[in-house]
């Protein structure tokens, strides 16, 4: 018999359109699925959400290759040293991954696929969290874009992909004995069960992905556009942490979106995790500071009490409470109200985009490096495509204008809930008897805003201008 081949999953948790597993099945060695938790620390560890999520989804891949008549075997440690020990142990002569593309595991599957090659083992890696790999999509003069529209026609270009590989129907699995400590054991739950709030907002693992994107397609991508940036009204498709846990992968989202008309605004989203993906790849520097490098030093006013207070969504301002407050329930925030959120951290109390960034990663089920990345620089517009610096949001306008009826606030902020839509959004201006109504006590039941938002536009347009002025000479 063939000696045993090992297959490494990472951010790839699904059997179907898995290249390293189907090379892996291809070759007809016995296969060793295996799962590797760091034990070293590093910048951008995962966030507490995504753990949770990480948890379940290891749980649904197990259970997806014990069908199979095999076990994901979990390993903790430095990964060259486990994958050292179980190819001795085992005889495996070959490994076979699908690559990651930021700039830490660049460098670490680098040398781990060196250090593997010195041993004299076989190493295959593949393509298989993007449509295309970074160097794939330049432009004619051969460099990176960092423009968003040319970038995605040049996708568009390309297309259609090939067909998403078929899961396999049978495995040749290793019969030996291989070391596995339990998925509990890495720890990846919390010890107070905040998570059990995550559901059932989330059905997590690779045949609930499938399930979502086909509803999406059958049900709401007809009026993705009129109706997507409504939080209160669930027309987006969901699929951010499974694409990012790899769960489906963006070639199986686009087979399946051929042949429906109105698929293009939806196919442009999945675009921008491309995109994002592409400047960090080739930008490394991005994962911490400005794509615009004359940002680096921009005067941010750090202010820690101000951004608990943005953090806990109780600024005073409900359509910002209501997204923190949903970001904490359910470790997910709609996209219209992620740009609110954070043009109010980053213009209105002018804290640092990196603050924001940092408490997204802990707290998004979907947290994604190079997409966080992308989003906080846009709205700072210190990034890539990045928006006007005068482009502040009102957050009493957008509220009024995506939340007409206040269902969204009174979602996440039912202290507030029984206002009148009329002053829903500004509760600070409401007729004193409209709120005594209520039953309302601002300052006490809810807080009065922490800053004048016309005032903060004001001094970061000052800011703003100032600092263009210096960049320009």
């Amino acid at each position: 018999m063939k000696s045993p081949c090992l297959v490494w999953f990472r951010r790839d948790l699904r059997l179907s359109d898995n290249p390293a597993l189907t090379a892996a099945r291809e070759s007809g060695s016995p296969i060793i699925p295996i799962f590797i938790w760091e034990t070293e620390k590093r910048s951008w560890e995962d966030g507490a959400a995504s753990k949770v999520w990480l948890h379940h989804s290891l749980l649904s891949l197990d259970n997806s290759l014990q069908k199979h008549g095999s076990l994901l075997h979990i390993q903790m440690g430095d990964p060259f040293s486990v994958i050292f020990t179980i190819m001795k142990k085992t005889g495996a002569k070959s490994i076979f991954w699908n690559r990651l593309y930021e700039p830490y595991f660049i460098k670490r599957d680098a040398e781990i696929e060196k250090k593997c090659k010195r041993e004299g083992y076989h190493v295959e890696t593949f393509q298989a969290s993007l449509w295309f790999a970074p160097k794939e999509i330049l432009s004619k003069d051969d460099t990176p874009y960092r423009v968003f529209t040319p970038f995605w026609k040049t996708c568009q270009k390309n297309f259609p992909l090939g067909t998403p590989l078929p899961a396999p129907k049978k495995l040749i699995v290793y019969s030996g004995s291989v070391s596995s400590v339990s998925i509990d054991k890495l720890q990846l739950l919390p010890k107070i069960h905040w998570e059990k709030n995550f559901f059932p907002f989330w059905k997590i693992g690779e045949a609930h992905a499938k399930a979502k994107l086909s509803s999406f397609l059958k049900k709401r991508v007809k009026e993705y556009v009129s109706k997507r940036d409504y939080p209160v009204e669930e027309w987006g498709s969901y699929l951010s942490p499974h694409l990012h846990f790899g769960e489906i992968s963006p070639r199986q989202v686009l087979h399946m979106s051929q042949d429906i008309p109105k698929t293009e605004p939806f196919l442009r989203q999945i675009a921008w995790r491309e995109f994002a993906q592409h400047l960090l790849y080739f930008f490394p520097y991005t994962e911490s500071k400005a794509l615009r490098k004359s940002f680096h030093s921009f005067p941010w006013k750090m202010n820690s009490r101000l951004l608990q207070k943005w953090q806990r969504g109780v600024t005073g301002y409900p359509i910002v409470d209501a997204g923190m407050r949903q970001l904490w329930k359910t470790g997910w925030m709609h996209n219209r109200v992620r740009m609110i959120v954070a043009s109010f951290l980053v213009k209105d109390l002018m804290i640092p985009w990196q603050e924001g960034a940092q408490w997204f990663w802990d707290t998004l089920v979907d947290a994604d490096l190079a997409n966080n990345t992308l989003g906080w620089q846009w709205v700072a517009g210190c990034g890539a495509d990045a928006a006007p610096y005068f482009r502040i949001f009102n957050p009493v306008l957008q509220g009024e204008k995506f939340d007409p009826d206040g269902d969204y606030v009174r979602t996440y902020v039912p202290e507030i809930a029984p206002l009148p839509s009329k002053w829903i959004h500004k509760p600070w201006k409401a007729p004193s008897d409209v709120v005594k109504k209520a039953g309302i006590e601002l300052g006490s039941t809810y807080p009065f805003p922490i800053v004048d938002h016309d005032v903060a536009r004001a001094n970061a347009l000052k800011e703003y201008r100032t600092w263009v002025k210096h960049e320009k000479t």
